[in-house]
C-alpha cells in the first residue's frame, strides 16, 4: 500500500462519517444557540488539546462570523483562551477544575456551555458540564466514539460516529463552520421577537457622541457637517 492509498482511505473515512452525522441533533444545536442570542445569554466554549483549538475557533466564528446588520451579536467566551488563568487554576487547585472554576465567576441561569471532547470522558470537561447544569445552564456536548459520559450528561449531545480521533476532530470543526453558517443565514431571514425588535429600535434612537463630538452636533463647534 502506497502513501496515496493511505490518503484516499483517510478521506473516505471522513466522507463516511459525514454521511452518518445526526442531523437532528445538529439542528437542535443551532436552535439552542439562536435562542441564546435572542435572549442575550452568554455562550461558553471549552475543550482540551485539539478540542481546545476547536473551542476557541468556534467562539471566534460565533462572535464575528455570524454578524448581520441590525441583529444582536452573539455573546461568547472561550474558556480556553486565558492561559494565565488556566494555569493558575491547574497549578493551585487541579487541572480537572480549570473550566469549572472559570465558569463559577461568569455563568448565569440560561447561559449555554458548548463542550468538545473526542472521547467524551475528559474530567475537566465533565466537571464543567456538571457545574453548568447545577447552576441552570444549557449544555451541548460534541464527542466521538460511543459518546462517553459527556453524551449522557448534556442537554444536546452530538456524537460523531467514528473511532478515529483525528477524524472526530476534523468533523467537529466542520460542524462548527456548518453551525455558524446556518446561524448567519437564519439571522438574515427570521424576525427576532417583538420585544427584542423594540429594544433594537430604542438603541438606534440613542446617539452616543464620538470623540470630538458635542451633544449639539457632530463637530466640536456644535455644527453638523
Amino acid at each position: 500500500m502506497n502513501e496515496l492509498d493511505s490518503v484516499a482511505r483517510y478521506l473516505e473515512g471522513v466522507r463516511e462519517v459525514l454521511d452518518a452525522l445526526p442531523l437532528a441533533a445538529i439542528r437542535e444545536v443551532a436552535d439552542v444557540l439562536l435562542s441564546a442570542n435572542y435572549v442575550g445569554s452568554t455562550i461558553f466554549t471549552l475543550g482540551n488539546g485539539g478540542s481546545a483549538a476547536t473551542a476557541s475557533h468556534f467562539a471566534c466564528d460565533l462572535a464575528k462570523g455570524t454578524i448581520r446588520p441590525g441583529r444582536p451579536r452573539f455573546r461568547v467566551v472561550a474558556l480556553t483562551d486565558n492561559v494565565p488563568l488556566m494555569t493558575a487554576w491547574s497549578n493551585d487547585v487541579a487541572y480537572e477544575d480549570l473550566f469549572a472554576e472559570q465558569l463559577r465567576n461568569l455563568i448565569q441561569r440560561g447561559d449555554v456551555i458548548v463542550a468538545f471532547s473526542g472521547s467524551g470522558n475528559s474530567p475537566n470537561v465533565l466537571n464543567a458540564v456538571d457545574l453548568a447544569r447545577r447552576m441552570g445552564g444549557i449544555t451541548i456536548g460534541f464527542s466521538g466514539f460511543d459518546g462517553g459520559q459527556l453524551s449522557t450528561m448534556v442537554d444536546v449531545p452530538v456524537v460523531v460516529p467514528s473511532a478515529c480521533m483525528e477524524q472526530i476532530e476534523d468533523v467537529h470543526l466542520v460542524l462548527c463552520h456548518l453551525t455558524a453558517t446556518v446561524l448567519r443565514e437564519r439571522l438574515e431571514r427570521i424576525e427576532p421577537p417583538v420585544t427584542l425588535m423594540l429594544d433594537l429600535e430604542a438603541q438606534a434612537l440613542v446617539h452616543w457622541p464620538l470623540a470630538g463630538e458635542t451633544e449639539e452636533g457632530e463637530g466640536s463647534n456644535g455644527h453638523r457637517g
